[in-house]
């Protein structure tokens, strides 16, 4: 069966700060329901597992990603394909994903993704895989988001604006001091004003 899946989604975080996270295979699978990488191949190819569930079903992939990144374009590829440790069925795909800066300041990403699968999965038909994918990629959006829009939140509270309004007078403490200043000076001896 073959699939065509294409998502675009905004993350309002600079472009670099998303960059550097969804291409680091090891935090983008930690974002991703079921995945997890086990070991780096060489610079470009990294190997792991995939649970997926559809229906009662619950398939464990294990396979191979290669990946290809292009800093200066921000386009990554990437080309996987995984077996069931089962024996009953596989995967392979090419996902290419696109980075773009907004004039908000978020970041756009527009992945485009053909994906083959054969076995036991393939018997739920096209409509539950699609919205298997959709619950996925709705899961894995939400968790990226999380770690990155958190972070991106916790630095604007860190720096304060330039244009922002000094901080009011405590008038309570001004008063407290200047009414014990009075009695320190009538108790002691000095003049009280």
């Amino acid at each position: 069966m073959g699939l065509k899946i294409e998502k675009q989604w905004q993350i309002a975080a600079s472009i670099e700060e998303v960059w550097d996270f969804l291409t680091d295979p090891y935090k983008a699978a930690q974002c991703m329901s079921g995945a997890e990488i086990t070991r780096q191949v060489d610079p470009q190819t990294y190997e792991g597992t995939m649970t997926v569930k559809v229906g009662p079903i619950v398939a464990k992939y294990k396979g191979q990603v290669r990946i290809e990144k292009n800093r200066e374009t921000y386009e990554v590829i990437a080309v996987g394909r995984g077996q069931d440790v089962q024996g009953k069925g596989g995967a392979e795909g090419r996902m290419v994903s696109r980075f773009r800066l907004l004039e908000n300041g978020k970041t756009e990403v527009t992945a485009t993704s053909d994906v083959n699968l054969n076995g036991r999965l393939v018997q739920f038909g096209r409509g539950m895989i699609d919205e298997v994918a959709d619950q996925y990629f709705r899961q894995f959006t939400a968790a990226v988001r999380e770690r990155l829009e958190k972070k991106e939140r916790a630095k604007e509270q860190a720096t304060p604006s330039p244009s922002a309004e000094p901080a009011p007078l405590n008038a309570f403490a001004l008063l407290a001091r200047a009414f014990f200043s009075w009695l320190k000076k009538l108790f002691g001896g000095g003049p009280a004003r």
